[in-house]
């Protein structure tokens, strides 16, 4: 008796739920999708991203528009990501958790508009509030893990509090 194929033909033994459900064929619907936003201070703002063609930043104005159009077209959730000017960045990026800072204001200005018709998903992440641009505050030259820590916690408190369904820790 031969093994080869055609006279061999090997195929799973699918004869389980869990199995059948590990297996089964994925499908990659609008309802898997999630909207990324970038906002950015101002009124009827809206600054392309030169290395994202057709992004943009925008302000929560205009940003409140584009979610509009997001729930239309069925998304179910959007992550922001905040452009800081210059003048909050700090050493201490300690804008990154002002309870009124710009994604603050932004979560709480789209929870008001749009209650629970999308999932805000927030980034915890120091950089765009640090002057050095570093995901970690640095002394001397070194990072300061245990102290980053501390700041990283109150900032995810602070996008919890203002509104934030989902706390995204991206940071490095």
């Amino acid at each position: 008796m031969s093994r080869s194929f055609p006279q061999t033909r090997l195929r799973r033994n699918r004869t389980d739920s869990w199995l059948r459900e590990l297996l089964k064929e994925h499908y990659l619907t609008v309802n898997d999708l999630v909207l990324p936003l970038f906002v950015q201070e101002g009124e009827k703002q809206k600054t392309a991203i030169k290395a994202l063609p057709d992004i943009y930043r925008l302000s929560i104005d205009l940003l409140l528009a584009e979610i509009k159009l997001a729930i239309k077209y069925g998304i179910k959730a959007i992550a922001l990501f905040p452009v800081i000017e210059e003048k909050f960045k700090t050493i201490d990026a300690r804008e990154a958790y002002n309870h009124n800072n710009l994604i603050c204001r932004a979560i709480k200005a789209i929870k008001a508009e749009y209650q629970d018709q999308i999932g805000i998903i927030a980034d915890v992440a120091l950089d765009p509030y640090n002057q050095l641009g570093h995901d970690g505050l640095v002394k001397n030259g070194k990072v300061l893990n245990d102290e980053t820590i501390k700041i990283l916690a109150k900032q995810a408190l602070t996008l919890a509090t203002a509104g934030a369904d989902i706390i995204a820790p991206s940071d490095m």
